[in-house]
């Protein structure tokens, strides 16, 4: 049936079931909000219609198997209406009780204030802070299609042709990310999503008349999406309006509901009063007789409502067997194709993945690690399909691109991902990537440009997301562009991210190592921070293995003989060079210094008490911390009576070398200061 792209569609009359149905997900949202105290009733309420129509006759899913490869995605990029989604899961079926829907928002509870992502839940991704979900849906589709394009054979296409449903509000809409992430989807023809859009006018300061006044269904059409326009309680245009999103194949979807946020509510209807509080006792009651409910009754669900949402529960194993049966003659088919989706979406590595990282020697002369990254990436690569990525727009200077692959552009999905400036919109693509289908992805821009991507780097911590940030120009040895391009706090407000492993490797073996950690490490993200200068190739014959690097800090470099040490040294990334200049320096004038490389403090910080001890002795007091960027956090290593070398001011515009040494990072500046600071 077509579907008109503009204008309101006439209300429809729902049955007395999906009535009951859906005002029991509205009570519910109600009633949990109100014995929590806090929350937000209107947009569950305002949305239970739309969303009983997509979760009973649209979403492919199955309760009793939540993670099962065939379903399609859902996400609440609302976040704020987070019951929404907690009274549909406990309704169909999922392991989630009305007695966990009774502890909405309380400390240890499955019901958080905002979705947090627990596939095993249902809950696909951690949303909240607007946008975030509606890019992550961006993400998945890209890796829905990606995934269809490389495994899918001819007569078994349906296997891999899921789609990714979402709703989201106004919040979302006006969110820069949204944008940027609505554009790129548009462009890569993204047929597999589809989000609805509660157009209700209402944000907590009041009608979106204050601030907005733009036309979304226009802006998305240019954008190259496909619009249709529905009223929200029209359940019958929103069942015609989904089968037509279902059937566009090269756009992605938005269907704009003209919804009315605390729906029923009798006094808090088409207002910020439903937006982020309790209704209140006496609403909810007056809000329950408007609806027909018991007033009297909280957490009420009706028998007859009870076994018609958990019909999901026979329908979704019912879909799951069928898919699964359609897998068995697929795996018969292309064993090898099947064998490697498998290890794909079990996020499994192959045996051998890391065999081809190449060795540098100090004959080598100095490496960039961006470049040795990028022959880590291309080493790795052949032997790891999982492996996709790409740069905002600085591949060439990020060194990101997977040689030999092909480009994803639209109706052609390749590995190497070209995100455009978006540096935000990125991100939480990628989140969307790893979240979704077992495939490890990266993205890339400059070290400074990382604030862009600093709330989206947040949520994967959060979710644990096993997501690669490859950050290049790591300090002011960046030179001419000057201080707006030169990280100076970078590197210390991603390492107050919590669940974020940043790594800066010393030399062209570290990165490499960096690179085998960050694979490796699936519950969490990990920040690689690379050098635009060349960096000299330590003697690995001589010192430490750079394997010590998944130790976080090690001994690099110890006195002569027997001697204990006066002095350490902690030097990170590309100033371990020139601090092992200084070491050597110092030990030849007789003053007793150890060198310790700390590439990671996260790892180092997760070594038990024995080992970091040992290499930083709690006898020896006299420390050193030498590093290009914000001294900040530093005294946690080093202690207060502790020498740091940093930066906290900001750079200056000049060639990389000259600043670098206008700023002290020399040899012979350190080994001044390390003197001065044991004359002290």
């Amino acid at each position: 049936m077509s579907v008109t792209e503009s204008g309101p569609r006439v209300l429809r009359t729902l049955s007395d079931t999906d009535t009951l149905c859906v005002n029991t997900i509205r009570t519910l949202a109600m009633d949990a909000v109100q014995k929590a105290n806090s929350g937000h009733p209107g947009t569950p309420m305002e949305a239970a219609t739309l969303a009983y129509a997509l979760w009973t006759k649209f979403l492919r899913h199955d309760p009793k198997d939540p993670q099962w490869p065939g379903r399609d995605r859902f996400i609440l990029s609302s976040g704020h209406a987070s019951m929404l989604i907690y009274s549909l899961l406990h309704l169909t079926g999922y392991d989630l009780s009305l007695d966990d829907l009774k502890e909405f928002r309380q400390l240890g509870s499955k019901t958080p204030g905002h979705p947090e992502r627990h596939p095993e839940l249902g809950i696909e991704t951690t949303t909240g802070p607007l946008g975030q979900g509606f890019a992550n849906g961006v993400g998945m589709a890209m890796a829905q299609q990606y995934m269809s394009s490389k495994y899918a054979r001819s007569g078994y296409e349906d296997l891999f042709a899921h789609n990714i449903w979402g709703i989201c509000s106004d919040g979302d809409m006006q969110e820069g990310i949204s944008h940027e992430a609505a554009s790129i989807a548009g462009h890569l023809k993204l047929g597999s999503l589809c989000f609805i859009y509660l157009d209700n006018h209402i944000t907590i300061d009041g009608t979106t008349e204050l601030s907005m006044s733009e036309e979304v269904g226009t802006r998305f059409q240019a954008y190259g999406w496909h619009v249709q326009h529905i009223g929200g309680e029209d359940y019958t245009g929103m069942c015609e309006a989904l089968e037509a999103a279902k059937g566009q194949t090269d756009r992605p979807s938005i269907i704009i509901a003209r919804t009315h946020i605390g729906i029923g509510s009798p006094n808090k209807q088409d207002t910020s009063a439903a937006h982020g509080a309790p209704l209140g006792a006496d609403e909810i009651k007056a809000t329950k007789e408007n609806l027909g409910w018991p007033p009297d009754k909280n957490f009420y669900v009706p028998d007859e409502a009870l076994a018609s949402f958990r019909q999901a529960i026979d329908n979704g194993a019912r879909m799951n067997k069928a898919w699964r049966d359609r897998w068995s003659l697929f795996e018969t088919d292309y064993p090898e194709v099947a064998a490697e989706w498998t290890q794909i979406t079990n996020r499994e590595l192959p045996e051998g993945w890391d065999k081809d990282l190449p060795v540098y020697s100090p004959e080598d002369g100095a490496i960039a690690s961006r470049k040795a990254s990028e022959a880590a990436i291309n080493a790795i690569a052949p032997n790891l399909p999982h492996l996709i990525g790409g740069s905002a727009d600085l591949a060439a200077s990020n060194n990101t691109t997977m040689k030999g692959e092909t480009d994803y552009l639209p109706g052609s999905p390749g590995r190497n991902l070209h995100f455009g400036i978006r540096e935000h919109g990125m991100a939480s693509i990628t989140n969307g990537i790893a979240f979704s289908s077992g495939l490890i992805p990266y993205c890339a821009t400059f070290l400074i440009f990382s604030d862009y991507l600093r709330p989206t780097i947040r949520l994967a911590s959060i979710s644990e997301g096993h997501v690669i940030y490859v950050f290049t120009h790591d300090s002011v040895g960046v030179g001419e562009d000057g201080p707006t391009h030169q990280p100076i706090e970078q590197i210390a407000s991603l390492r107050a991210i919590p669940g974020l492993t940043v790594i800066r490797p010393s030399d062209g073996n570290e990165t490499n190592e960096a690179w085998k950690m960050a694979i490796k490490k699936q519950n969490g993200p990990v920040a690689l921070i690379l050098t635009r200068q060349g960096l000299p190739t330590i003697d690995r014959q001589t010192y430490p293995p750079t394997s010590m690097l998944e130790r976080g800090a090690y001994v690099l470099a110890d006195p002569a003989g027997d001697d204990d040490p006066e002095v350490i040294i902690v030097a990170t990334g590309s100033e371990v060079g020139c601090s092992f200049d200084a070491w050597r320096t110092l030990n030849e004038e007789g003053i007793a210094t150890r060198l310790v490389a700390m590439p990671s403090w996260e790892l180092f910080a997760a070594q038990d008490a024995d080992y970091i001890d040992a290499v930083l002795p709690p006898t020896i007091n006299k420390r050193v911390a030498v590093e290009a960027g914000r001294s900040f956090g530093w005294e946690r290593w080093v202690g207060n009576t502790g020498l740091i070398l940093g930066i906290d001011r900001f750079g200056a515009s000049g060639p990389g070398g000259k600043v670098l040494a206008e700023y002290g990072f020399t040899e012979e500046n350190i080994v001044s200061e390390i003197k001065s600071y044991l004359d002290r």
